[in-house]
């Protein structure tokens, strides 16, 4: 049975850096949560990070592909180097998307983690612009599909569970 990566913090879990959830209520993930295909998981918790924690956001101009080559870091907005975890954390996703049989993610997004088209400018301003996170960018080079909240009919349509 294949089955759906899903953010933890859009299944209600609280778990995002300010403490909350930012839960996603749609009927496919409640048919799809009553038929035991999502698996909720957050990669920062998994890559060690605290709830709460200083907000995180990839450095100006780069993306998840960039901080998995080197070529970029992750900092928090104390300026700290967290680059790591969020590296980790990605590499355990995509451990638990294949051991669990995932063919797909849906994914929070403007995360550093999880963005799958928008990211945080890396200036800690509010402000936003087109890009992706660290562990979208290792789910994809796993060959899995990462959609966002707002996309997911599409991805309902594209599983056809």
């Amino acid at each position: 049975m294949s089955r759906l990566l899903v953010s933890a913090c859009l299944m209600g879990q609280k778990v995002r850096y300010d403490g909350r959830a930012k839960t996603l209520l749609h009927d496919c993930l409640t048919r799809w949560d009553a038929d035991d295909r999502i698996v909720p998981f957050c990669p920062e918790l998994a890559g060690g990070l605290p709830v709460p924690r200083l907000p995180a956001e990839i450095e100006p101009g780069a993306n998840g592909d960039d901080v998995l080559a080197g070529r970029a870091r992750v900092l928090d907005s104390a300026g700290v180097d967290v680059t790591a975890p969020f590296v980790d954390g990605a590499h355990q996703a995509v451990s638990c998307a294949l051991s669990h049989g995932c063919t797909h993610a849906l994914l929070t997004e403007a995360s550093p983690s999880c963005g799958s088209r928008l990211l945080y400018n890396g200036h800690h301003d509010g402000r936003q612009r087109p890009g992706f996170g660290v562990t979208t960018a290792a789910l994809r080079a796993a060959g899995i599909a990462v959609y966002a909240p707002d996309q997911i009919d599409a991805l309902a349509l594209d599983c056809a569970w």
